[in-house]
């Protein structure tokens, strides 16, 4: 397992004054899948995120990530294991799509940042395998909202780190590039055997093709096991407040039931 986790808990706040959203937990990332974390707003999946890629120091419990305990690792390692893909619609500066991605060779090239030809190799391939290298030279605040996601994610694949982790990167897209995204990230698992971790609200694409799913229901339980077996246990209908929001499987996804009058 390239990452795993022992009784975890995770939370916002310091000292005296914390409140702890998720505990208990004892999971894993594996080269190769792709997970999908599910759950209502609030819930705790960005929290989550950001304590495993050491944003935010857990409250409780040990983070292993390639066999070293996270916690000793400096920045520069870290950022060698784990591409992080934020939600966001800003990205500061005229910058062009190429010179995006190789902000990814950062952890390779050190503060003056000068690439190489095996550099620039590497950030021509991810432009490549993210299918935007026909962008390259576009300045990225003309880009859509799907180009400008390809681009983070070639910018994460230039950083050549076996975990890949991203917060709703399809938060902001219409419906065809949520679904380019994610066959995009789910190719990235599967042909280039990385470990792929997302947080997402697309709930039918995410089940269709997720390897696993970390669930986590309204009373912060998180359930990991395949999609297959999630839905086949009635888990999916744990997760919101209102029983009147129910969970379809033949559509893979929730509907409203309408109130009998």
């Amino acid at each position: 397992m390239l990452l795993t986790t022992h009784n975890l808990a995770v939370g916002y706040g310091r000292g005296k004054h914390r409140t702890t959203l998720l505990s208990g937990l004892n999971l894993s990332l594996a080269p190769g899948e792709m997970v999908a974390l599910l759950g209502k707003n609030g819930v705790g999946k960005s929290t989550l995120l950001r304590a495993l890629t050491l944003s935010t120091p857990p409250h409780d419990g040990t983070i292993t990530i390639d066999g070293q305990d996270a916690s000793t690792l400096s920045p520069r390692q870290l950022s060698r294991l784990i591409g992080l893909v934020a939600t966001t619609r800003a990205i500061a500066g005229a910058l062009t799509v190429e010179e995006i991605v190789a902000l990814g060779r950062q952890p390779h090239t050190g503060l003056l940042g000068r690439l190489d030809s095996h550099d620039r190799d590497i950030v021509n391939k991810a432009m490549t395998d993210a299918d935007i290298a026909h962008k390259a030279h576009n300045n990225i605040q003309d880009l859509s909202d799907g180009e400008r996601q390809k681009a983070m994610i070639a910018r994460a694949l230039a950083q050549e780190t076996p975990i890949i982790i991203l917060d709703e990167p399809t938060a902001f897209l219409d419906v065809a590039s949520r679904i380019e995204t994610m066959q995009l990230l789910h190719s990235l698992a599967h042909e280039h055997n990385k470990a792929v971790l997302l947080s997402s609200h697309d709930i039918a694409q995410s089940l269709m093709l997720a390897d696993r799913l970390w669930l986590i229901t309204r009373d912060r339980q998180l359930i990991a096991d395949t999609p297959e077996r999630i839905t086949a246990s009635g888990a999916m209908n744990r997760v919101f407040d209102n029983p009147a929001i129910t969970f379809s499987p033949t559509l893979h996804d929730y509907l409203l039931q309408s109130s009998s009058h």
